[in-house]
């Protein structure tokens, strides 16, 4: 599930593209309240109402789960926006370097905040994954803002998640309703001055901006899912998947800049994920 999602939010960019008429923040606000909508038809649809409206009394009676709720939606609504604006200000390779920081961030709270143990090959594999970041950054010429803001962003909100340890559905729903309140008073003061895009402007741009509940709420729900099953360490390195096919989209299809230090790098990190891989496979064999 977790490759999955990593997939599906790799070739994201080709979507967001598509809006880059739109203001990020409106596109960011139809984001979250179409997320919500599709995510309450998934709900009716599966009539698990009770279990959640269960599960949601049950988080409402512990504060550090409302506060690790809150601060997920936070974390998510900071990613979504950022991420947004990168690809919709031609900077896909930067926001694919932000994801491929965001790994060696999650290893690093799983091991500091959760006490997660790496062996010996793991951390050989977090020093390959390190360089081939530090390189990528250096050749960067100046501090990738961007880059670092979407992967502290991701990599707490997956801290989050697994420290609230709710079901994926009912987490996602808590968060986008969160996040929706403030989406809602935005979409009604851009609208009342007539300068929203929604209903106003190519229907194609409408629907798609409709469309975007659909494409965020898929790949999270397997994240979600992934999450509680798996180490914050395992799951760093498995979202590798997301920044490979961002950077092939930047390269090959948004004919952004790609030198022979990137590739370097891209070698360089990949042999550092085949390590980890290698090091999971042998532990497992071993047992």
């Amino acid at each position: 599930m977790a490759s999955g999602a990593y997939f599906l939010w790799g070739i994201l960019p080709i979507y967001w593209k598509l809006l880059q008429s739109v203001n990020p923040i409106e596109i960011l606000a139809h984001r979250i309240i179409w997320c919500l909508l599709f995510l309450l038809v998934i709900l009716l649809l599966s009539r698990n109402i009770s279990t959640a409206m269960n599960e949601i009394s049950r988080i409402a009676k512990h504060p550090a789960k409302i506060a690790g709720v809150v601060f997920a939606s936070l974390f998510l609504t900071i990613n979504w926006y950022s991420y947004i604006w990168a690809v919709n200000n031609d900077l896909v390779i930067q926001a694919s370097l932000g994801y491929y920081i965001n790994p060696l961030i999650s290893v690093l709270l799983g091991v500091i905040v959760l006490k997660e143990k790496l062996s010996y090959w793991q951390k050989i594999a977090c020093l390959f994954a390190l360089c081939g970041v530090s390189i990528l950054t250096v050749n960067y010429g100046a501090v990738p803002w961007t880059a670092l803001i979407i992967a502290l962003s991701f990599a707490l909100y997956g801290l989050s998640k697994k420290m609230i340890n709710i079901e994926p559905i009912t987490g996602l729903i808590l968060e986008s309703s969160i996040m929706s309140f403030f989406s809602l008073y935005y979409l009604y003061h851009l609208h009342s001055n007539d300068s929203g895009i929604f209903g106003n402007s190519d229907p194609f741009i409408t629907l798609l901006l409709i469309g975007a509940g659909i494409v965020t709420s898929i790949p999270l729900l397997l994240f979600s899912r992934a999450v509680n099953g798996l180490s914050l360490s395992l799951l760093g390195f498995l979202q590798y998947i997301n920044p490979t096919f961002s950077l092939l989209l930047g390269i090959f299809i948004f004919h952004e800049t790609f030198s022979m230090i990137h590739l370097v790098s891209f070698a360089i990190i990949w042999t550092g994920l085949l390590l980890y891989s290698a090091s999971n496979g042998i532990e497992r064999s071993s047992l």
